[in-house]
């Protein structure tokens, strides 16, 4: 009991990310910032943590309550006849901006507040945290995804499987390519926006074409990251001088 005490006394802090939410620096000069060290690939350490599985938690919480509410929206604005009797396409933008607002802001000090693979992903790619720990997210992540979409389908099965249970698909007359590019971008736009919002220094789903979904937003993710570490921040040349 005795261990078990101090490990939640320290709480995040024992196995944090490597500035998961940009934190750590703020109120620190330039000058006097270092280059925080890379995450270890693998950290079995961490998987005697309690901070460790909370994180986890965390992030199946965020998602499942971001599906929830964002599925119903857009099956709310779907079923009407007249959007103008709805909330509309700005309701539905108004909702997945105010939920990722809300839950980052309740989750960014537990888990950084990812709440998304893709985001997940660029930050493992950039070692901001190790591969058990991205893994572990990510799985998470999806299961609070299904649980999520779950529990609106069973509240409102005719409506969720009238609507398609509110999944993406390619817009009549766009190609697959026009959808995996848009996923790209908007992915790329996200995550980068993820790297310059957590950088310390500065601060001193499922659908007939459901590859496009997955593999969009992992490209995109990857090049946020190569672009913020290489282009922006120069990690691999600061390393060879």
């Amino acid at each position: 009991m005795e261990g078990k005490e101090e490990d939640v006394r320290l709480g995040a802090n024992k196995f944090s990310e490597r500035q998961p939410i940009g934190t750590a620096a703020q109120g620190t000069d330039d000058k006097d910032y270092k280059e925080p060290p890379p995450a270890p690939l693998f950290e079995p350490g961490e998987l005697k943590s309690w901070s460790f599985y909370r994180a986890g938690i965390a992030e199946f919480v965020a998602t499942f309550l971001f599906l929830y509410i964002t599925i119903l929206t857009v099956m709310g604005v779907s079923k009407s006849s007249s959007k103008c009797a709805t909330v509309g396409i700005q309701g539905i933008a108004w909702s997945f901006g105010g939920m990722i607002f809300a839950l980052v802001y309740c989750t960014a000090g537990i888990s950084g507040g990812h709440i998304n693979p893709a985001v997940t992903f660029g930050l493992f790619l950039a070692r901001k945290l190790s591969l058990t720990r991205a893994i572990f997210y990510i799985v998470m992540q999806c299961l609070g995804a299904i649980c999520g979409a779950g529990v609106v389908k069973g509240f409102q099965q005719g409506l969720y499987m009238g609507n398609g249970g509110g999944a993406n698909v390619v817009a009549h007359g766009y190609t697959k390519g026009s959808g995996l590019g848009a996923e790209i971008v908007g992915t790329f736009v996200l995550v980068y926006t993820v790297f310059s919002a957590t950088d310390a220094k500065r601060n001193a789903r499922d659908s007939h074409v459901p590859w496009i979904f997955w593999v969009g937003p992992f490209i995109g993710a990857a090049l946020a990251a190569i672009y913020h570490q290489v282009i922006i921040r120069a990690i691999p040349f600061k390393s060879r001088s």
